[in-house]
């Protein structure tokens, strides 16, 4: 697995990163033994940049897994850039999003319960998940630099934010890297937030680089989804949306049967050469609880596409039907 340095002032991280939400909940049934055989098969192949939140599982329960692998891995803790989030507020027990907070005393209290959920004495790279609504992005990012002086946080990261909150955040304190979605449907922080993370030497982690599976081919519709599902509720997934969405897919299937590669492998490769277009260091994290996908998602790392096939595959996000994400929930 290679590596590369995430932004001027980031931690070295593997080129592919594991998003873990998917090992705890929001998109079916889930095994702890699966979701532990998951985490280590990603040790395996040296995927050791795990990716979480607090708002992962009911009561955090993603943190509390990977605080349970890691003193389990052959590598220890020190063998893993670890990455959590906070922001959205769950009820305890239900898991009910009832809020968003990223004011200065939420900033400190969740990283003390991240820290004791994860077992361990610091965080590699601290975001905020999601801004909430009232707080200056400066003020959040000043508690969090209070965290990074206090030795409890080591690099300082921004989740799902706009340009301008980005570089409102950097003049307080260097971010290491945005967290945002980018894949072949999504494209929307090409025009604002990645030139100003070139700008700024800001590296760039790509949330649901697969479009929460679409772009595999593997699911196309809610059909045989859980009633839980978070999919259910995604535009994209809607019908007609989904109808029209699973025609664009031709041209990724196209190329995959070509290589003798995965629809899965070709949406990474594509994802892996946008440092080249860009110019900014770019993580996929790519999610799964199957340790077979996570193998093959790292191969993806062998292919690189052609000028030809990176330029039919641009033009494949113009054409995309529906929201990425669901309304936001009413929290009044």
């Amino acid at each position: 697995m290679r590596t590369l340095k995430l932004g001027d002032t980031g931690p070295e991280v593997p080129a592919l990163g594991l998003g873990c939400v998917g090992l705890s909940e929001f998109y079916g049934p889930v095994d702890r033994d699966g979701s532990l055989a998951t985490l280590h098969a990603a040790a395996e192949v040296g995927m050791t940049f795990l990716d979480t939140s607090d708002y992962y599982g009911v009561d955090s329960a993603n943190e509390r897994l990977i605080g349970e692998f890691l003193p389990k891995a052959a590598a220890g803790r020190s063998g893993f850039t670890v990455a959590t989030k906070f922001g959205p507020v769950r009820a305890p027990g239900t898991g009910e999003l009832i809020g968003v907070r990223s004011d200065p005393a939420h900033v400190r209290a969740a990283c003390e319960r991240s820290l004791r959920r994860l077992g361990t004495d610091h965080i590699d790279l601290y975001y905020v998940h999601h801004p909430d609504f009232v707080t200056p992005i400066e003020e959040t990012v000043g508690a969090m630099a209070e965290l990074v002086a206090a030795g409890k946080v080591r690099h300082l990261g921004l989740s799902n934010v706009t340009a301008a909150q980005l570089r409102a955040g950097h003049r307080v304190h260097p971010i290491a890297a945005v967290e945002n979605e980018w894949s072949l449907f999504t494209r929307e922080y090409e025009d604002s937030v990645v030139p100003v993370c070139a700008e700024l030497g800001i590296g760039f982690v790509a949330y649901s680089p697969f479009s929460r599976g679409f772009l595999t081919g593997r699911h196309t519709s809610t059909d045989g989804l859980a009633a839980d599902d978070l999919r259910r509720s995604m535009p994209r997934f809607a019908a007609p949306n989904a109808v029209h969405n699973a025609t664009l897919l031709a041209p990724i299937r196209r190329i995959a049967e070509a290589r003798g590669a995965t629809m899965a492998q070709v949406a990474l490769a594509w994802l892996l050469h946008r440092p080249a277009v860009h110019g900014i260091p770019v993580v996929p994290i790519p999610g799964t609880r199957s340790p077979l996908r996570l193998r093959e998602n790292a191969d993806a790392l062998r292919l690189t596409l052609t000028g030809g096939e990176l330029a039919v595959l641009d033009t494949i996000a113009q054409e995309v039907k529906g929201e990425r994400m669901p309304p936001p929930p009413d929290l009044d």
